[in-house]
């Protein structure tokens, strides 16, 4: 099979413009951050990466009362200050060993 080496560069062309195109769209999204009366709403990705903690983790302690939360359009929402008082209450600082 043989390509004209027009054609050919006429398709590396649109290739190009393609890839640059969705690597616009990967570099242009951000996270989205919702707030209530200026304060930010966190979800289970945010605290599990916070926390370093499973999903599972976070159910356990939003079951127990000591992480209040809040239910919008059927996801979860964590209020950023109850989270740090969630923090300073519950949670023990690890302490790292020096080598």
């Amino acid at each position: 099979m043989y390509i004209e080496n027009n054609d050919f560069e006429l398709w590396m062309k649109r290739i190009c413009d393609k890839l640059e195109s969705l690597e616009a769209k990967i570099n242009g999204k951000e996270k989205v951050r919702y707030t209530i009366d200026g304060e930010t709403l966190l979800d289970n990705q945010d605290l599990c990466f916070m926390l370093n903690v499973s999903k599972r983790t976070l159910q356990r302690f939003r079951t127990s009362g000591f992480l209040p939360y809040k239910r919008i359009n059927q996801k979860l929402y964590y209020l950023e200050s109850d989270v740090l008082k969630f923090i300073k209450e519950h949670l023990k600082p690890v302490n790292k060993q020096k080598q």
